[in-house]
């Protein structure tokens, strides 16, 4: 069986919420609907449960999201009714990471880079292959906010992306048993990408809150600052813990590493977390030594980094490894935020150059 990527083309959507809801239903309705059986797997994999019983727990973050965010709740009605599924099924997937990483955790690499009067944002996501085909780029123009891409699974409102007013940010996966008042994960990342600054987008991680925990490294490219700016938010429902740019660099796995946390939750890191972390910052270290100057191509060349294979930056299908935790990279993004610049390799960094670049004007 063939594990490559199908091309991905950029998907338009314009309007209203529901209007925009509606084209995505509409356009990914196979993707979704297979989504649908794949998390309905995952669930019982992950969690021991059914897609019913799924359905039911989503139902208890309706009402936090009404208080938090409601206008998204017209986007989920509308993908639900341009899919041809109910609202229900669509809540659920947008609460995935709550009602699964609980139990599992996905892999995931992220870094900040400010360099030369560029502010970068990159990161590996990995995941189950089952999601590799239902991965889609969602180029969203909404009325009254910053236009927005977002790369994420077909039916989700938000995952990893950046807006006009040069916002981005990344996202890794904590598995924890903590679950709470909040924004869910995937909520929350949309609310984040329609923000017109930092102060605006920090504040759903301290403001809102996120239900469950969460790494979202955010940076922004701010006028009158050189460099940008870029902080690492460990989310959850209580004050989220931060960690600050050292030479301009943040990174971030799969465990929660920031000191002085001041609502200190327990986490269950896999065992690859703590290697992958130390060997993304020896290689931006090294490339801020060598002088040179940065592009995608090179940032790229860091996300397709086997040292320590099969439990490296770049993650292949591993046969040895429990069916639970078979988890391989199946998009890496690259940002420069202060050109509003977004490029994705879709599938692994280092089969292909091929690219997907949108730039936001």
């Amino acid at each position: 069986m063939s594990r490559q990527a199908r091309p991905l083309a950029m998907t338009e959507l314009t309007g209203s919420y529901h209007e925009i809801g509606a084209a995505h239903g509409r356009i990914h309705r196979q993707l979704i609907e297979r989504g649908i059986r794949v998390y309905g797997q995952l669930f019982h994999d992950f969690v021991g449960i059914r897609w019913e019983q799924a359905r039911d727990r989503a139902c208890h973050f309706e009402a936090q999201i009404a208080q938090g965010f409601p206008d998204i709740l017209e986007e989920m009605n509308g993908i639900a009714w341009g899919a041809g599924v109910d609202f229900i099924d669509i809540l659920t997937l947008n609460c995935r990471s709550e009602i699964a990483l609980t139990q599992a955790s996905g892999g995931c690499s992220a870094f900040a880079l400010a360099r030369h009067g560029q502010q970068w944002l990159a990161q590996n996501w990995d995941w189950r292959h089952d999601q590799l085909a239902n991965v889609v780029a969602l180029h969203i123009q909404g009325e009254g906010r910053p236009a927005l891409v977002t790369i994420g699974e077909a039916g989700m409102v938000g995952k990893v992306g950046l807006n006009a007013c040069g916002i981005g940010v990344c996202l890794n996966a904590i598995r924890s048993q903590t679950c709470g008042s909040g924004l869910p994960i995937h909520i929350a990342l949309r609310k984040i990408l329609e923000s017109d600054d930092m102060e605006s987008a920090v504040a759903v991680a301290t403001h809102d809150r996120v239900c469950s925990p969460a790494h979202f490294l955010l940076a922004g490219a701010q006028v009158g600052n050189e460099e940008g700016q870029a902080v690492g938010l460990e989310v959850q429902p209580g004050e989220p813990g931060r960690i600050t740019p050292r030479d301009g660099i943040v990174t971030h796995t799969n465990h929660l590493y920031a000191k002085d946390a001041p609502c200190p939750v327990q986490d269950f890191p896999r065992i690859d977390s703590h290697p992958r972390l130390c060997r993304l910052d020896a290689l931006l270290h090294d490339e801020l030594a060598a002088h040179a100057r940065l592009d995608e191509a090179r940032l790229f060349d860091i996300l397709s980094d086997h040292a320590g294979a099969p439990l490296s930056i770049c993650r292949h299908f591993n046969p040895d490894q429990p069916a639970e935790e078979r988890m391989e990279t199946l998009f890496s993004v690259v940002m420069n935020l202060s050109e509003r610049r977004l490029t994705l390799r879709h599938g692994k960094p280092c089969e292909s150059a091929d690219s997907l670049s949108v730039t936001l004007r």
